[in-house]
């Protein structure tokens, strides 16, 4: 993720941390080639006419390998590393423990729900790892574009009755993928590099708008340029998947962008996060009104770091909380704005956004799909009208009758709740501590008991760290009340 985001980090460890897409070092053949045998559960022979025994390219769980079936195609042979699984998971521990001291010990960590977040990305990576998962999504992703028409972006062909959990066949793409194609783009025009973003970014948003499934982790290794100038996609084990109305609420949010509409923004945005408590509405349509105004107007030129980190700003001074199919979305859009500025320097992501947006939101309002959506939602209420009529019979016979009656659940509300575990927190305290400094008292003045030392009575000892004990006790009780006055 990091090594797509060119303006959070250094040039120099992003480079570094690119290597660890394609040019790990890799597992030698004597390793590879016993654990593509075991996986296939037939000998190499029976499959390829020829494999290569060096790495096309090597990530850090899996590499891949050139190789020939029987028929005369040319397939890519991805096998993960045999101690992979192992490191991942202790990887994920690290993760998780991670963000459960996080989510504890910092409020920003709870508001943005940090443990759910890890959480999410740990159930996503786990799918990573299984190939099988991956051929249902190159099929579901590809069936998304074929859908689409619109846009000229390839998916390889699967082998599923070659492929296993651990390892998985399919076509080669021709062409070179954006991280090492430098060559190839310095050749195309101006015109020409913007297309292709254009056809990326369209293809992105038509996945996450219009069909709710997505490749999650565009980075520029998996992100083919091709021949013919149109675009492929590798590696889909990162997939996310949106509910329609989630679908919905992101499409009016780019929507109510392009007409610099705070308040439809504004609106998008709780319905995608949740709304936090004690959220105040308007101050939060003012914050993206302002950054409606920073960059919508065209006034100024885009910065994608200013612009990140002003969003991220926005949603922790409200406290919103990001549910993980929402984080896998950004992140989506995030790791593909790096390979869109690898393609093309200059191209404008939020513009084109926000024309695509606009375009995908007056595709899905066309009349016969609100007719549709009409229909659907006159259906889901038409049980609830066809009982309200008992139901309002029931009542009005209570009311002529005196039966009627309301019930109400006493402390519903979890502040409610904590404040009166505060307060009887400070009451119990209060009532330690007055305690242990009457009883204190008491036996510091008595005068009866052994003696611990000549002139010091064993009471009076017991009597004295008494006292302390309610000195503490009393320390706390003060800052209980300070604590609530500030809180307040």
């Amino acid at each position: 993720m990091l090594s797509t985001r060119r303006d959070v980090l250094p040039p120099a460890y992003v480079h570094e941390l690119e290597l660890l897409q394609t040019q790990v070092s890799p597992e030698p053949w004597s390793v590879i080639e016993p654990a593509i045998i075991e996986r296939m559960g037939r000998p190499l022979s029976d499959v390829f006419s020829r494999i290569d025994a060096t790495p096309l390219a090597a990530a850090s769980v899996a590499q891949v390998h050139e190789a020939t079936l029987l028929d005369g195609t040319d397939v890519i042979v991805k096998v993960q590393r045999p101690k992979a699984l192992n490191q991942v998971n202790q990887d994920l521990d690290i993760i998780l423990r991670l963000a459960s001291w996080l989510n504890k010990t910092t409020v920003w960590g709870q508001d943005l729900g940090i443990e759910k977040l890890a959480k999410g990305f740990a159930n996503s990576l786990e799918e990573e790892l299984d190939y099988r998962i991956e051929l249902g999504n190159m099929r579901a992703i590809e069936d998304s574009l074929r859908r689409s028409g619109k846009f000229s972006v390839t998916v390889p062909h699967s082998y599923p009755e070659f492929s296993s959990e651990r390892l998985l066949i399919m076509d080669k793409l021709p062409g070179r993928p954006v991280s090492s194609a430098g060559k190839i783009l310095a050749e195309l025009s101006d015109k020409e590099r913007k297309g292709l973003a254009t056809t990326l970014l369209g293809a992105t948003l038509e996945q996450i708008i219009t069909d709710g499934v997505f490749h999650a982790d565009l980075h520029s290794g998996n992100i083919f340029i091709m021949p013919d100038g149109g675009l492929g996609l590798l590696d889909f084990g990162a997939v996310g998947r949106l509910d329609p109305g989630t679908q919905t609420a992101l499409g009016l949010m780019l929507y109510s962008i392009d007409q610099n509409d705070s308040a439809g923004a504004t609106d998008s945005i709780i319905e995608l996060l949740g709304r936090p408590e004690n959220l105040d509405d308007r101050a939060v349509e003012r914050a993206v009104g302002e950054l409606l105004t920073r960059y919508g107007g065209g006034s100024q030129s885009y910065d994608g770091q200013k612009l990140f980190d002003d969003l991220f700003n926005l949603v922790l001074a409200h406290r919103f909380s990001v549910p993980a199919p929402i984080s896998a979305a950004f992140r989506a859009l995030a790791s593909v704005e790096g390979a869109l500025l690898v393609i093309d320097p200059t191209f404008d992501v939020v513009a084109v956004a926000r024309n695509e947006g606009n375009r995908l939101m007056r595709s899905k309002l066309k009349s016969t799909k609100i007719t549709d959506e009409l229909q659907r939602r006159a259906m889901q209420i038409l049980p609830m009208i066809d009982r309200m009529p008992r139901r309002i019979n029931k009542i009005t016979e209570d009311l002529e009758q005196g039966r009627f009656s309301m019930n109400m659940r006493v402390l519903e509300n979890p502040s409610d709740r904590r404040f009166l575990t505060s307060l009887f927190q400070q009451l119990i305290v209060a009532v330690l501590a007055g305690a242990a400094v009457l009883g204190s008292i008491m036996l510091i003045t008595s005068e009866e008991g052994p003696l611990l030392t000549e002139g010091i009575h064993l009471y009076a000892f017991f009597g004295f760290v008494l006292l302390f004990g309610g000195f503490v006790l009393s320390m706390r009780s003060l800052m209980l009340v300070f604590k609530r006055g500030v809180d307040g």
